[in-house]
């Protein structure tokens, strides 16, 4: 079964700027690009890191889950029935974090990412590490977030991957560029990164940019959860035997100097994972198990 998600962004520098004691003018604007993008089908939006305070120190621009700007931007998740991820200085008691709420449809929470790797400067001003590369079930497909400067460890990339992320929002104040589209390939993930200037990004799992906006802060796409990334060795000689069951069912998107393909499910009732065991497929990083333990056993051999 194909399962689409029309997926967003914004990425800009927020003016005019949230103000707890006059919010409003702060929650038009951000309103008009969500009625934007629900107008345009987004069913899942990101907005970029801290987005409420991005000028504020974390001590002074904390707020509690439910505090103004997370209980409107729930109140607006309801409203125009889509997902909302809202990044924001959060406080927990005593805690600073830097996190990243997914808010579903009906303008409940369905979770909270915590940074894993605030910047030193961050921790120096108060901020905790998360500890957990948190993915969420979804009607769509399983969701994953990261920020900003994670985006530099494979704790958090490793992380997403091994817990079953099929689409990363990344919440980023950098652009992130190269490293995002890097990051999907190799991890066989999309990711929509909403960015506190211009330049975020849509990327497929395949590593190929959808989506860039510039001029134009929200960007949109309609992507199939329903694929999978692959190496081309072991599955390759796989491939008609698949087209001759399935034919046009069943998809093939190349990226050859990488010598890998996505392979994806177009039909209702058809999960590509299944097609995937039926005709033996050897799944990426399976891969990578299978050939590091075979080096690790042709090196327990005797030295000629």
């Amino acid at each position: 079964m194909s399962r689409y998600v029309t997926v967003g962004s914004v990425s800009h520098n927020p003016n005019p700027r949230y103000d707890p004691d006059n919010p409003q003018p702060f929650f038009d604007m951000v309103e008009k690009y969500i009625w934007r993008a629900a107008k345009m089908g987004v069913q899942m939006l990101s907005f970029p890191e801290v987005y409420p305070r991005p000028d504020l120190p974390p001590a002074e621009g904390a707020e509690e889950i439910g505090g103004q700007t997370s209980s409107w931007a729930m109140e607006r998740a309801r409203e125009y029935n889509m997902y909302i991820i809202w990044p924001m200085w959060e406080r927990e008691a005593d805690t600073l974090w830097n996190s990243a709420l997914l808010i579903n449809p009906r303008g409940e929470l369905v979770g909270v990412y915590h940074k894993m790797n605030p910047t030193i400067g961050e921790i120096e001003n108060g901020i905790r590490p998360g500890e957990e590369a948190s993915v969420f079930d979804t009607e769509f497909g399983r969701v994953g977030m990261c920020i900003c400067f994670d985006l530099n460890f494979r704790n958090i990339m490793e992380g997403l991957r091994k817990n079953g992320a099929e689409v990363v929002f990344f919440c980023s104040m950098y652009r992130g560029g190269r490293q995002v589209r890097w990051w999907a390939q190799e991890s066989g993930y999309y990711i929509v990164s909403a960015i506190g200037a211009e330049l975020g990004q849509i990327v497929d799992l395949t590593g190929r940019q959808l989506e860039e906006s510039t001029y134009e802060a929200l960007i949109t796409h309609r992507i199939n959860l329903n694929r999978r990334l692959l190496h081309m060795d072991y599955n390759w000689d796989k491939m008609d035997a698949i087209l001759e069951k399935y034919g046009s069912d069943v998809t093939f998107d190349y990226v050859t100097q990488e010598a890998k393909f996505a392979i994806g499910s177009e039909r209702e009732g058809l999960d590509i994972e299944d097609v995937i065991d039926e005709f033996g497929l050897l799944r990426l990083h399976d891969y990578w198990e299978k050939a590091l333990a075979t080096r690790e056993q042709a090196l327990r051999k005797p030295h000629a």
